[in-house]
């Protein structure tokens, strides 16, 4: 299934797939990806804007079989994830700002964030330094963060996202393959920051991408089944306007 290019419809009618493709990551994820202990949900407050979904880890005293699973240790990976460019940040500018989120959930540890940019967040130098402030805050709290960007550059952001974010955390150029204007990072929070950058074009197939949880440790999220699965259950009066 190709990346649509969903800039042929109406802010509205996108926001119909990206709510159903938040719903396909979080049901994803669930069912056998995550390891016991852990678990996602869509759309929680967590101290700050509104993320498409979160990654938890269970709290000891809400586990049903105690601590145990709550406690549960992250094997390390046998191979680090591969990526079109991985940028690990050697210093980081942004370590001496004050102003931070809190990230907090009833349940349980925040791990993880996924976020499904959207034409919202693009609209306005506000809107984009927004999402912007949101992820760097993110990541300089420990929480890994996966930001999918199926939209192309604006004049706000004319590489895309991911160099407004980064820029935030070191000093390293980045600049987007012509043929390839949309991206999908992921970005790992500690203990050295890095980000696994995956440009993709509108006609292309969307890639596995690591979502880190905890350290060296991450799991396969496979993005082209989300998005294979939520297109499947999309009108076909809808998917004429996109194709």
């Amino acid at each position: 299934m190709p990346m649509h290019d969903w800039t042929k419809v109406r802010a509205g009618t996108y926001h119909n797939f990206h709510y159903r493709w938040i719903a396909a990551i979080m049901d994803k994820l669930n069912t056998g990806i995550l390891p016991a202990g852990y678990f996602a949900m869509a759309e929680q407050v967590i101290g700050g804007p509104e993320p498409d979904v979160v990654t938890l880890k269970l709290s000891g005293d809400s586990s049903p079989s105690g601590s145990a699973a709550a406690t549960i240790a992250l094997d390390e990976p046998k191979t680090k994830p591969v990526a079109s460019f991985v940028m690990a940040a050697d210093t980081e500018r942004y370590a001496s700002k004050a102003n931070r989120v809190v990230v907090r959930h009833e349940l349980g540890e925040v791990l993880a964030v996924i976020e499904i940019v959207s034409p919202g967040n693009k609209n306005s130098r506000h809107a984009i330094r927004s999402l912007v402030d949101k992820s760097v805050d993110l990541l300089f709290e420990g929480i890994n963060l996966l930001v999918i960007d199926p939209l192309p550059p604006t004049p706000r952001d004319p590489q895309g996202i991911h160099p407004l974010i980064w820029s935030e955390v070191t000093d390293q150029p980045f600049e987007l393959p012509a043929d390839r204007p949309l991206t999908i990072v992921a970005y790992q929070a500690g203990p050295i920051k890095t980000a696994y950058v995956e440009p993709i074009a509108v006609g292309q197939p969307l890639p596995t991408m690591p979502l880190f949880l905890q350290g060296e440790y991450y799991v396969d999220l496979p993005l082209e089944q989300t998005y294979q699965d939520t297109w499947d259950v999309l009108p076909k009066e809808l998917r004429r306007l996109v194709e």
